[in-house]
């Protein structure tokens, strides 16, 4: 008896080690060393001042990764912790986290608009946070995905004639990754927010401005900021990840995305999580399995800054 009493007290105090030992390198691991640059003003908009958090690695790689700090087309500063990218950090990438002024205060149009913005104001200062204006990705989730994914569809060249110098820059992004996007909103399929009549999302009506209401207008406007339709020879590498039991933004979001891309030769890697929604409990390695390839699509480049 009193052999089992120390080994049961040896076992439960190996279990308690084991136990502090993975709290601690847990621990550990979501709190690399990196310094913060908080509210930076890239652009206004309706009299408000648009910000974004620069999050600095202590060894950064020279790749700069656009955060987009979004959902339901919401965004608060607050809502991003640099712990929630530790494994970008932990690669090196320096991470700006783009906040935008949210609807129906700003239409999602302009929402588009603004993080184009970011994208050349990041870009125009790349010297100065230390990174190579040929190597910046885009990471987002749900809204903020669909956000990451105009980027990736759209994003191009500045205008040469502009008087501010940042409207010169490009706002293409180089790679980029993304949880359950928002790719068709014309199309909508078996979601929720589907009303059946081909209209704007049924929770989101007034978040694209007035005309939206109009079925006619819809069609215009919901195409032109819908990524599906703006997929070319110039999309860079995109890796989706996302749930088949997704009811909001259902997984043929990604697939016809995905399918869209293939036509075109482009590369959409796509990862489905069975049985999980709209977010799901290990997303947070779905996040570092993220990093590590953008880690791969971002090497050195030469070339130009627009693609």
């Amino acid at each position: 008896m009193r052999r089992f009493i120390r080994w049961s007290l040896r076992l439960v105090l190996a279990l308690i080690l084991l136990a502090m030992l993975l709290l601690g390198a847990g621990w550990w691991w979501f709190h690399p060393d990196f310094t913060v640059t908080p509210g930076i003003v890239y652009t206004k908009r309706h009299g408000h001042e648009l910000t974004l958090d620069m999050v600095k690695p202590a060894n950064p790689a020279g790749t700069g990764i656009l955060v987009m700090v979004s959902g339901k087309w919401k965004s608060d500063p607050r809502k991003f912790q640099p712990w929630m990218a530790a494994s970008f950090l932990r690669e090196g990438h320096t991470l700006f986290a783009i906040s935008h002024l949210s609807q129906p205060e700003a239409t999602v149009q302009e929402i588009v608009e603004d993080v184009h913005r970011a994208a050349r104001f990041v870009r125009h200062h790349a010297t100065d946070y230390g990174i190579d204006p040929q190597r910046i990705g885009v990471f987002g989730g749900s809204s903020g995905g669909h956000l990451a994914l105009m980027l990736a569809t759209r994003g191009g060249a500045g205008d040469p004639h502009a008087t501010d110098p940042v409207d010169r820059e490009s706002s293409a992004v180089q790679a980029a990754t993304v949880f359950y996007p928002v790719t068709d909103l014309l199309n909508l399929g078996p979601s929720t927010e589907n009303p059946g009549d081909g209209g704007p999302p049924k929770s989101f009506v007034n978040s694209f401005g007035p005309k939206a209401a109009d079925l006619n207008e819809w069609k215009s406007i919901g195409r032109e900021i819908s990524p599906i339709f703006h997929v070319t020879e110039a999309l860079p590498p995109v890796f989706i990840a996302h749930g088949d039991a997704d009811t909001l933004v259902p997984l043929e979001q990604s697939t016809r995305f995905k399918d869209a891309a293939a036509k075109l030769g482009r590369e959409v890697l796509l990862t489905v999580q069975p049985g999980e929604k709209h977010g799901w409990p290990t997303m947070i390695w779905d996040a570092h399995l993220f990093a590590g390839w953008l880690t791969e699509q971002l090497k050195a480049r030469n070339g130009p800054a627009g693609r």
